[in-house]
């Protein structure tokens, strides 16, 4: 009776790890399938994709919504007259040559080597010093892809700002540091002032 029970359980065992490897095998076959599907797409969005020409050229004008979150500020150095802020800047615009058909929740999180394949805004920070962009262990920044051909950039920056400082008081005036940026190219637009 033991020994049938034994061979019960044995069977059990073997039958899940059995499923557990065919339905591993599965879904390893799909996630293959689904990576080709997804390279076949990013290859047809791109035949014939100018990343030199702005969406909607010709048209009004690119639109970019820029966010930043501030990881921390400071330091503030009246010698010098600069502020320093860790943030993720993040941009997003719609290139509808880059829409695809999917899901109405599908995104696609592309690598960084797609992004330079795609056009993307030519941000500069007017009143920056010195700033970098985070690369440890790789690049800190990221492209997300959405099936109307919104696209979300975003990157971890260390922005070293100018701020022009009224001194008179020290230490108990009070200053104002805005963050300046804008088109690197097209002058004519007005720099925003955070």
């Amino acid at each position: 009776m033991e020994r049938i029970c034994i061979l019960g359980m044995c069977f059990t065992i073997l039958f899940r790890a059995s499923l557990q490897i065919t339905l591993v095998r599965k879904i390893n076959q799909v996630q293959r399938n689904n990576h080709q599907n997804i390279s076949t797409l990013l290859d047809n969005l791109l035949r014939g994709y100018d990343n030199s020409i702005r969406p909607g050229f010709g048209g009004p004008p690119a639109v970019v919504e820029v966010d930043i979150m501030v990881r921390s500020m400071g330091p503030v150095s009246e010698v010098d007259m600069t502020y320093s802020m860790d943030c993720y800047f993040r941009q997003t615009w719609i290139d509808t040559r880059l829409a695809f058909a999917g899901n109405s929740k599908d995104t696609l999180a592309l690598s960084i080597s797609m992004l330079a394949r795609i056009w993307k805004p030519d941000t500069y920070f007017y009143n920056g010093k010195q700033s970098y962009l985070h690369t440890i262990t790789t690049p800190n920044k990221f492209v997300r892809l959405y099936q109307n051909g919104r696209v979300l950039y975003s990157s971890r920056l260390t922005i070293k700002a100018g701020c022009p400082m009224n001194l008179e008081d020290f230490p108990m005036d009070i200053q104002r540091c805005p963050l300046k940026f804008g088109s690197c190219k097209y002058h004519i637009a007005n720099a925003l002032n955070l």
